[in-house]
């Protein structure tokens, strides 16, 4: 039934995932109060029906439907979902997208599963490195993400929203042609770089014929209203957090392709960096590669010279940059595959999840950013590499949150800017990165009205 010009009411049975519930949990779902995950969830629903918007104003977007509404039906047949003002791009005549309908019923299994066998059921010691570990793998276990028998062909792609026309069809180009060698992709799930590199792998796999081609998604509820899921995104995660989300990008990827963004490509490539850092993760393979078109090239000798003058040489060596040419990018990531494989052979290790990665607490430990934690981040020359690439990964993801979250945003409106400080020596060069993020328009879709949410001291 049509309730305005851009909404719609419906009622949708859940695919696949999430059928029944207690009514214990249904009771959660439509509480609103204390404990309760009606404004998560209505948050989540809101991003997968609005599949595809360009937008990365979560604020505008949950403005825009602000008489959206959810509900559940309880039947013998099981739980019926109840929407009530819900985006019209969603249906196709009266009816809706089968796509939709999938990341809609991923996300009533992740926030159910997350908040009832993960937080609220004592089974997993969320303080201690492996508890957290053992959370991250029963969250993509529960989300169907390890296939078994498992193939070495997971590339993870990580990359901007807020990027150029001639950077997202490079990301199609390097897409195609790991699709092209039978490479699944799993990105942020988002527009942009998200986007492109799974477009581009479902020409490749149609080519070549592949019908299980995987395009996986993994996002956190904090970003997902700015970063609306991709519609091609055909398994979608939502981890707790963003700890959690970067932890299960690493775990799950066989190897990564790092295309041009901003301060959320630049906090994934430090994650990773001061992972790889850890002395225990000496020698694991885990292959990195940074890549755009020509345009991007001094993009890249930015990134270059900030791992340099932060984390030093050693950091270097984790990583390659290949500039304007997809087809070797592609060539170069399924071949260190062969690498992986027999590293995870060799050593007993499951094709599907990096057991063996170790992950240091300091890149677990969920960061809030507030203006006081943004400004008690140590960034000082003395502290180990890989603690130093924590930190510095807690400033970029602080203005992350700045840039694209609703609740960080109005802290920022009531309290001014974050103000970061730390060695002068990496001040200035994290000042000049992040100026030339502004510069490029890499901070926001809307990037010529960006008006910063830090100040460097």
């Amino acid at each position: 039934m049509i309730a305005a010009p851009n909404s719609v009411d419906a009622e949708v049975w859940p695919e696949g995932s999430l059928e029944v519930l207690s009514q214990r949990e249904v009771d959660l779902l439509k509480s609103g109060g204390a404990g309760g995950l009606y404004p998560l969830l209505r948050r989540c629903l809101l991003a997968v029906l609005t599949s595809g918007n360009e937008s990365d104003g979560a604020k505008e977007v949950l403005q825009k439907y602000s008489d959206f509404e959810v509900s559940f039906i309880q039947q013998d047949r099981g739980l019926k979902v109840s929407l009530k003002n819900a985006p019209a791009d969603a249906f196709v005549d009266g009816r809706m997208i089968r796509g939709t309908r999938e990341l809609l019923s991923a996300v009533l299994r992740d926030i159910v599963f997350t908040h009832h066998e993960i937080l609220e059921s004592g089974r997993f010691d969320l303080d201690s490195s492996e508890g957290i570990t053992d959370a991250v793998f029963h969250i993509v276990r529960n989300a169907g993400l390890l296939d078994v028998p498992a193939r070495v062909n997971m590339v993870v792609c990580w990359g901007g929203h807020a990027i150029s026309r001639d950077e997202y069809d490079y990301s199609k180009l390097v897409g195609y042609e790991m699709g092209l060698r039978a490479l699944d992709v799993c990105t942020g799930c988002g527009p942009g770089a998200m986007k492109g590199p799974m477009k581009g792998a479902t020409i490749g796999h149609a080519k070549q014929r592949i019908s299980n081609g995987r395009y996986v998604g993994i996002t956190e509820p904090g970003i997902i209203a700015a970063e609306s899921p991709n519609p091609i995104v055909n398994s979608l995660v939502i981890m707790p957090d963003m700890e959690k989300r970067l932890e299960a990008f690493a775990r799950i990827a066989h190897g990564i392709v790092v295309f041009p963004g901003g301060v959320g490509t630049a906090e994934e490539i430090l994650y990773l960096l001061g992972v790889l850092l850890h002395p225990d993760n000496a020698g694991q393979p885990l292959p990195l590669i940074m890549t755009g078109p020509a345009s991007s090239q001094s993009y890249f000798r930015q990134i270059d010279e900030f791992v340099a003058a932060t984390l030093g040489a050693e950091a270097q060596k984790h990583y390659e940059i290949i500039i304007d040419d997809p087809r070797a990018v592609a060539r170069k990531i399924k071949s260190r595959l062969d690498e992986v494989l027999d590293f995870r052979k060799q050593h007993g290790d499951a094709f599907y999840f990096n057991w063996r990665l170790q992950v240091a607490r300091e890149f677990q430990r969920p960061f809030v950013a507030t203006h006081e934690s943004m400004q008690d981040l140590d960034i000082s020359e003395g502290l180990p590499i890989h603690i130093l690439a924590a930190n510095l990964r807690r400033v970029f993801s602080g203005i992350v949150s700045g840039n694209v979250r609703d609740d960080t945003a109005e802290r920022i409106e009531l309290h001014g800017p974050f103000q970061i400080s730390g060695s002068g020596r990496i001040m200035t060069m994290l000042d000049k990165l992040l100026a030339a993020f502004v510069l490029q328009r890499r901070m926001k879709i809307s990037g010529k009205d960006y008006d910063p949410c830090y100040v460097i001291k």
